[in-house]
């Protein structure tokens, strides 16, 4: 079934998928620390994160995925067939 969510720690896997939905790698701004990103997020245009998240580098993004040793959850297509935005984070 298309709607099923799917687990990966394959960074072009990962990268593709949020490029896709014209999705960028980001970090939540108040979780920032000693210039290294913290709580990963993939940004999409036109959503709320404006204020809060800051746009990092696909090399910082894996770098801190792969540090905290996280998989990422995802969505590829929703019920009714359309490219879904759903993910998560979760750890390994």
């Amino acid at each position: 079934m298309a709607s099923e969510s799917q687990r990966t720690t394959d960074h072009e896997t990962i990268r593709r998928w949020a490029e896709e939905r014209g999705g960028r790698p980001a970090t939540v701004k108040s979780t920032r620390s000693g210039g290294e990103p913290g709580v990963l997020r993939i940004d999409f245009e036109g959503y709320s994160g404006e204020d809060s998240l800051e746009e990092i580098s696909w090399d910082e993004f894996f770098e801190k995925f792969d540090e905290k040793d996280l998989e990422f959850l995802y969505q590829d297509k929703t019920a009714d067939g359309q490219p879904s935005r759903f993910f998560k984070f979760v750890r390994h």
